[in-house]
């Protein structure tokens, strides 16, 4: 069997940030962002709206996609609100390509 789907969070905080997160249950955990139980960062920056969730088959394969949107600017972010899937190895490649000028890889994954 596959086991329990993770899933990566975008909230739209009050002050425009978008914090970027994983959980196995979404609502809960945004339940508990909204009443400032859930992560440190929201309790300051407290919840907006659900900008988008993208489902991945283990904690593994989530952890690596969050580790990759926390390396974007909200700006970015935003832009994968727009994406029906999101692969992070996607994401390294368009990174790669963007900062090639750089001497070493803002991201590995």
């Amino acid at each position: 069997m596959g086991g329990v789907p993770w899933f990566l969070y975008l909230i739209e905080c009050q002050d425009g940030s978008v914090y970027t997160g994983i959980t196995v249950d979404v609502a809960k955990r945004y339940a508990a962002h909204e009443t400032g139980k859930g992560a440190k960062y929201m309790r300051s920056h407290p919840p907006k709206q659900l900008l988008k969730v993208f489902e991945y088959p283990n904690r593994s394969e989530a952890s690596k996609a969050e580790y990759a949107v926390k390396q974007l600017t909200a700006i970015e972010k935003r832009s994968l609100v727009q994406r029906k899937s999101f692969a992070y190895e996607a994401l390294v490649e368009v990174i790669t390509i963007n900062c090639a000028d750089l001497k070493y890889p803002i991201l590995r994954v």
